[in-house]
């Protein structure tokens, strides 16, 4: 006969168990430190659309030179694994590289003709600059970090024109 101590303790074995499991390891690029949450998307199938001022792009003057910048200051990132409209980032990835969602706005230096859009795999709809689906680096935390710029050789902040900068 299982006793109501034990039928808790089981359960609360069952649970830590799942928690556990459901944590993997993560690449030596994911951070420990989030940015602020009013800037980062959120990663789940749910996520909800960033805010107009978020999603007003500008061009903000960076250790890099001008870069792309959310309406926060926040920098912005491509991935050169993606393809034009296309985003391959999942999972893992977009735990450390949150996508920037939502329809994007021209700020300050922006080139309008260059702004769009993309749905993603989970059907949220991600902005996009000169066809480069935009995500932002988990260890940014200010505007102006570019701590992400050139990690793995294959994410890089944007110039006006939409290209990636390869300082």
């Amino acid at each position: 006969m299982v006793t109501r101590s034990t039928a808790s303790w089981l359960a609360g074995g069952a649970l830590l168990v799942a928690l556990l499991s459901s944590c993997s390891a993560t690449p030596a690029t994911t951070p420990a430190s989030q940015p602020p949450p009013s800037t980062m998307a959120p990663a789940s199938p749910m996520a909800s659309t960033a805010d107009q001022a978020t999603l007003t792009l500008m061009m903000a003057d960076t250790s890099l030179g001008p870069v792309l910048v959310d309406g926060k200051g926040m920098t912005l990132y491509l991935y050169t694994k993606d393809s034009p409209n296309k985003s391959v980032c999942e999972g893992q990835c977009l735990a450390a590289w949150p996508a920037l969602l939502g329809k994007p706005m021209a700020g300050a230096g922006v080139d309008d003709s260059k702004l769009g859009t993309l749905t993603r795999s989970n059907g949220s709809t991600q902005a996009s600059y000169n066809g480069w689906p935009l995500y932002y680096w988990v260890k940014d935390t200010k505007p102006g970090d570019v701590t992400g710029q050139n990690v793995n050789a294959v994410w890089f902040v944007l110039d006006r024109d939409g290209n990636a900068v390869k300082k």
